[in-house]
C-alpha cells in the first residue's frame, strides 16, 4: 500500500490518471471511497489524488491527541503533494476536507493553482459555536464510548445529511457501511481536537481577504449551518465565486455527483483558460 510520511504519521493515498494534479481532501464522515465518482471522472484528464486523513486507516492512527489538529490536516497535504513530487495542484475539499483546503491555501499559496471548497464553515458563526462544540463533543465521546456504528447512526440520518438518503438510499447505505466501520479511535480524537478546536474561519477574514488564487465555493441550500459561512467566503476572498446547490445537504459530490463534477470542470477550464476573474 502506498503510504505518504506527514512528520511521524503515515497517510495512505490512492492516485489515477495523468496531467495536472487534483488532490482530493475528504470530510469528516468520510474517506478516500467517497471521492471515487470524482476520481474516475477527472482521472480521465488529470493526475487525481486522494488519501485518507490521520486517523483514518489505513493510514496511521495516532494515540494521543496532539498529533490531531487543523494544522497537521493543513500540513498533511502538502506532505502527500511533496512526497508524490507535485508543485501545485488543484486542491478539492469537503467539509473538514474544505477546511484544511483553504488553510493549505493560506499556508502554502504557491502550491495550490485553485481550491474547490465545498460544504464549509459549519460552527464558524458566533451564534453557532457554543451548539457545535457541545455537538462536536457529544460525538467525540459517542465514538470513544460506543463504537463507530452508534456514531454513524446519529450522523446519517442528521438533517443536513438525510438528503443523500432520500436521492440515494443505496449510495447512503455504501456510506453508512464505510462510516460504521472508521477507526473510533481514529474519529473520536479527530472529532476532539480538530473538529472541535478548529477556530471560526471569521478568525482569519484579514488573511481570506489576500487569498491570491481562484475559489469555487459550493453549497448545499439545505446545509443550513454553512450557508451564511459561505455568504462570508463569498464577499471576503477575492477570487471566489459561490454556487449554491439546489434541495442539497452536505455531502453535494455523493447527492449530485454528475453536476458537481461538471460544475468543478467548468471551474477548472476557466482557470486554465485566464477567465476566472478577481472582483
Amino acid at each position: 500500500m502506498p503510504h505518504a510520511k506527514s512528520g511521524n504519521i503515515a497517510l495512505y493515498y490512492e492516485e489515477a490518471g495523468s496531467g495536472f494534479p487534483i488532490v482530493f481532501v475528504h470530510e469528516f464522515a468520510a474517506d478516500l471511497r467517497e471521492w471515487e465518482t470524482q476520481m474516475r471522472w477527472f482521472s480521465r484528464q488529470y493526475r487525481c489524488i486522494a488519501f485518507n486523513a490521520r486517523g483514518y486507516p489505513p493510514s496511521d492512527v495516532p494515540e494521543i491527541d496532539s498529533d490531531y489538529g487543523w494544522e497537521h490536516s493543513r500540513d498533511d497535504i502538502a506532505a502527500v503533494l511533496r512526497h508524490l513530487g507535485i508543485g501545485q495542484a488543484y486542491v478539492v475539499g469537503l467539509s473538514m476536507g474544505a477546511y484544511a483546503a483553504l488553510q493549505f491555501g493560506l499556508r502554502h499559496p504557491e502550491m495550490a493553482r485553485a481550491l474547490v471548497v465545498a460544504g464549509c464553515g459549519s460552527g464558524s458563526l458566533p451564534e453557532q459555536r457554543a451548539e457545535f462544540q457541545a455537538t462536536t463533543r457529544a460525538l467525540s465521546e459517542t465514538f470513544l464510548r460506543e463504537g463507530s456504528a452508534k456514531a454513524a447512526e446519529l450522523t446519517g440520518s442528521s438533517p443536513t445529511r438525510i438528503q443523500l438518503k432520500h436521492k440515494d438510499p443505496r449510495g447512503w447505505a455504501e456510506f453508512m457501511a464505510h462510516l460504521s466501520g472508521h477507526s473510533a479511535q481514529g474519529s473520536g480524537l479527530t472529532s476532539r481536537n480538530y473538529q472541535l478546536l478548529r477556530p471560526s474561519l471569521q478568525d482569519f477574514a484579514a488573511d481570506l481577504a489576500r487569498l491570491p488564487m481562484p475559489v469555487l465555493l459550493v453549497v448545499g441550500d439545505e446545509d443550513e449551518p454553512c450557508l451564511e459561512t459561505n455568504l462570508f467566503l463569498k464577499r471576503t476572498i477575492p477570487a471566489a465565486g459561490l454556487w449554491v446547490v439546489p434541495q442539497t445537504g452536505h455531502a453535494i459530490n455523493l447527492e449530485e455527483p454528475a453536476a458537481f463534477n461538471r460544475a468543478v470542470r467548468d471551474f477548472f477550464d476557466a482557470v486554465e483558460r485566464g477567465q476566472w476573474r478577481r472582483r
